[in-house]
């Protein structure tokens, strides 16, 4: 096995259609805590949301594309609250499975939708800011392609996008630490596979192309940054 590379024919297990429910919501719901360990949000909510929603002057709307179980949002609705910042916050996944454990965090605010970003770029919907996490390394080029420009497309000012960077150091650490939290889920075997299909820094800063800056706010991770695409 090697890391040189992007591994891109490995697909991970809760992407199938058929598989195990109870593994694939335990594994969801459980990405809450990996999240809050090794997303690097809680700094990119310092040095980017938080900034960013208080010189807007007003309540923002944020979106979530292919929010999963929707631990993020959640999270990053409740620092805004806590720091007085306005705002309405949508999670979307075309994934009805992932929705089922999204819901929990319903509420003050926060809403859930089955859609997708070319749906919403479809309907006219706007936004002041449009994120996700843990979405790109998931795409093939032609659906990469598209979820790039339709997320500059539905965003009226920022666009945040987290993920992965590659590397042998994030895999092997990752393999002992998911441990305690791996039995019943998914989160072992697919998380690995998720750091082989990831990009490195310069790797995502070519798939993105002009208008996009790659940043490593937190140890093995990238954020690809934008301004909206005003037509």
């Amino acid at each position: 096995m090697t890391l040189a590379v992007r591994d891109t024919q490995l697909r991970e297990l809760m992407d199938d259609p058929a598989c195990d429910l109870s593994r694939l919501h335990a594994t969801l719901r459980r990405f809450a805590v990996v999240n809050r360990l090794v997303s690097g949000w809680g700094a990119v909510y310092r040095s980017r949301v938080a900034p960013y929603l208080r010189g807007l002057g007003r309540p923002a709307r944020v979106l979530d594309l292919g929010c999963g179980g929707g631990d993020v949002i959640a999270r990053l609705a409740a620092l805004a609250r806590r720091d007085g910042l306005a705002a309405e916050w949508l999670g979307v996944d075309p994934d009805e499975r992932a929705l089922s454990v999204a819901t929990r965090y319903a509420g003050s605010g926060i809403r859930f939708e089955a859609t997708d970003s070319g749906a919403l770029r479809s309907r006219g919907d706007r936004f002041d800011l449009v994120l996700s996490n843990h979405v790109l390394h998931h795409l093939d080029p032609a659906a990469f392609a598209a979820f790039r420009d339709d997320s500059r497309a539905l965003s009226q000012g920022l666009v945040l996008h987290g993920d992965i960077a590659r590397g042998h150091l994030a895999y092997g650490l990752y393999a002992v630490g998911i441990t305690p939290l791996a039995p019943g889920s998914f989160l072992r075997t697919d998380g690995l596979r998720s750091i082989r299909r990831s990009y490195t820094a310069p790797e995502l800063a070519a798939a993105l192309g002009p208008g996009w800056r790659v940043e490593q706010p937190a140890p093995f991770r990238v954020l690809a940054v934008a301004e909206a695409r005003h037509a």
